[in-house]
């Protein structure tokens, strides 16, 4: 991975810890809430990719639109099974292991799915991507309680992450659709696919406006920002080094659980994000 590609995907991973601390801080109807954030970065992102797109001879074309309907539908999963976590269980359990474990399982797709063989250091990546989730659980893992549920919450999470970057990857690099169309599009998707059930919660959105805008307008910014430079740099490196990379945020993400939320054990949670990332980084390497 070049440097400029590197710090790309740094930079997104830092908005990424960002827009997931506002998430965190959002008080209002789960649904709604991201219902709205989606709706706000597919309103930004969709006439922007149509001027750039068409400048560079793209069209709304059926694959395009099949595909970002599909992202759209991954989307939701992860952001309902992510949101509902966080209104579960501790930011510092949850958000490391969804974004340690959506790699972990990336490999594993390849390796039993798409028939690729990972180098030794990506196998020892991954062991200890395991360890570091365990560090982050510690003992409590074993005793019931929130940190049981921020576990169960990750690891679906993560499955999700793991599906909608292959797909995505896929997406921009192998069908060639334009990244900014293609993430607003997606978002689109998403926020029609979700309209029924706002609408069923109609009298939600007035008090989650009031209550998290500040969080929407966070989420529905620097999302987009964070996920489109993601879907540049795939379009010129392997998703085998992006997927990684990116999740430099479990760093970042443990320490603001510490300092914003004063969320408990701050050094078994951050030696556990570091052993996570570690072995990230063990796998970007391989």
């Amino acid at each position: 991975m070049s440097i400029g590609s590197l710090a790309l995907v740094l930079a997104a991973a830092v908005c990424h810890a960002v827009w997931n601390m506002a998430a965190k801080n959002s008080s209002g109807q789960p649904t709604v809430f991201v219902w709205m954030y989606f709706t706000l970065a597919g309103l930004l992102c969709t006439p922007l990719g149509l001027i750039v797109g068409n400048g560079a001879g793209h069209l709304l074309t059926p694959q395009l639109l099949f595909a970002a309907t599909i992202s759209g539908i991954i989307h939701i999963a992860y952001s309902m099974t992510l949101q509902t976590g966080y209104s579960k269980a501790d930011l510092g359990v949850v958000y490391p292991v969804a974004r340690g474990t959506g790699p972990l399982i990336t490999v594993v797709v390849a390796v039993t799915v798409l028939g690729d063989r990972p180098a030794p250091l990506a196998l020892a990546g991954g062991i200890a991507i395991i360890g570091g989730i365990l560090v982050v659980t510690g003992a409590d893992l074993f005793r019931g309680g929130n940190p049981r549920v921020g576990l169960a919450y990750g690891l679906a999470t993560g499955v999700a992450i793991a599906g909608y970057t292959l797909w995505d990857d896929y997406s921009v690099a192998e069908l060639g659709n334009p990244p900014i169309l293609y993430y607003g599009l997606a978002c689109i998707a998403q926020s029609l696919l979700m309209a029924p059930g706002v609408i069923r919660r109609r009298n939600d959105v007035r008090e989650t406006w009031r209550r998290d805008r500040r969080e929407v307008l966070i989420a529905g910014t620097l999302s987009p920002a964070a996920y489109v430079t993601v879907l540049f740099v795939m379009q010129t490196t392997s998703v085998a080094l992006v997927a990684p990379v990116r999740e430099s945020s479990i760093v970042i993400g443990a320490l603001l659980a510490w300092w914003v939320y004063k969320e408990p054990d701050p050094l078994r949670r951050i030696v556990g994000a570091g052993v996570v990332a570690t072995g990230i980084a063990l796998i970007a390497v391989a």
